[in-house]
């Protein structure tokens, strides 16, 4: 298996795209699968990676930590980076093309003065607790998807975790809204072996904080559980069990509609498919989680 191209200016990955996707079109039907990421990868990145190789002829993945979609500069200072690492996890997945910029390279000039909006899809869950975050998110996103999007008639894939529900969904939109020519995939969340969902974040919890974690995945498995059964959900009691952990401090427990993140009003039972977010503190550091909850069956 080769290691994979690295090149860290627009130009050079615009060129590279184009010189690798040329002879492909030749041969017929092609695709370009991206992956964006902002590193630190672990297993449920290295899913994200064989999603794409499996349904494309060429596959770029990005490193870059975004600042724009950072509301606290020392959460951006303290975001793992190991490059070399992520090399080595992107190589073992088939990646052909990484693209690496300097923040500099990415948004020369500094800050831009243009930037896209996540609208009201980003104004809620996450984006009030982290005002501007998705704001942020969508502009790299959108950028990106620029910078890699293949010469026509070459198919465009795009890939993102389904952990990051509120992303995936705003990102869908972003798609789907400003005419981007590229499909959306969705890849499920990867969990350690005791439910916790893989994050980058994860790399900063003690022994004691990720066993406190874990109250996250059992609190929506309780929901999972009662939705499937046609039971009342009791929120206020899961968010008690949520709680039970002084490490843990909860910021929401939500219920919403997958496609518009709207909340659902439940009176009993869930009333067909919806999805549960989380999100908390645990030991200072924040992490998210998310299942479906189906109807009663």
């Amino acid at each position: 298996m080769s290691s994979p191209q690295v090149v860290r200016t627009r130009d050079d990955l615009r060129s590279v795209i184009r010189e690798r996707v040329a002879p492909l079109i030749e041969r017929g039907d092609a695709s370009l699968g991206l992956v964006p990421t902002m590193g630190a990868l672990h297993g449920g990145h290295g899913e994200l990676v064989q999603a794409a190789r499996a349904a494309n002829d060429l596959v770029v993945a990005s490193v870059f930590v975004n600042p724009l979609q950072f509301d606290d500069p020392v959460d951006f200072a303290r975001y793992p980076r190991d490059l070399d690492a992520d090399l080595a996890i992107l190589e073992a997945g088939g990646v052909d093309v990484v693209f690496a910029p300097a923040t500099e390279e990415m948004y020369p000039g500094g800050t831009p003065m243009v930037t896209v909006s996540a609208g009201e899809m980003g104004r809620r869950l996450e984006g009030a607790s982290r005002p501007g975050h998705f704001d942020g998110v969508v502009t790299v996103v959108a950028k990106l998807f620029q910078l890699s999007t293949p010469p026509y008639p070459c198919r465009f894939n795009a890939y993102f975790g389904q952990k990051d529900a509120q992303q995936l969904a705003i990102i869908r939109r972003l798609a789907h809204d400003l005419d981007f020519g590229v499909e959306i995939n969705p890849v499920p969340i990867v969990r350690t072996p005791e439910g916790l969902a893989m994050s980058s974040r994860n790399q900063l919890l003690t022994e004691r904080a990720a066993t406190a974690a874990l109250a996250l995945s059992r609190a929506l498995g309780v929901l999972r559980e009662r939705a499937a059964a046609g039971k009342p959900l009791n929120i206020p009691e899961v968010e008690a069990m949520i709680r039970e952990d002084d490490l843990v401090e909860l910021d929401y427990l939500k219920i919403v509609d997958p496609r518009t993140l709207r909340p659902i009003h439940l009176s009993g039972s869930t009333p067909g498919p919806a999805l549960a977010l989380i999100a908390a503190r645990v030991d200072g550091i924040r992490l998210i989680d998310n299942m479906d909850l189906p109807g009663p069956t």
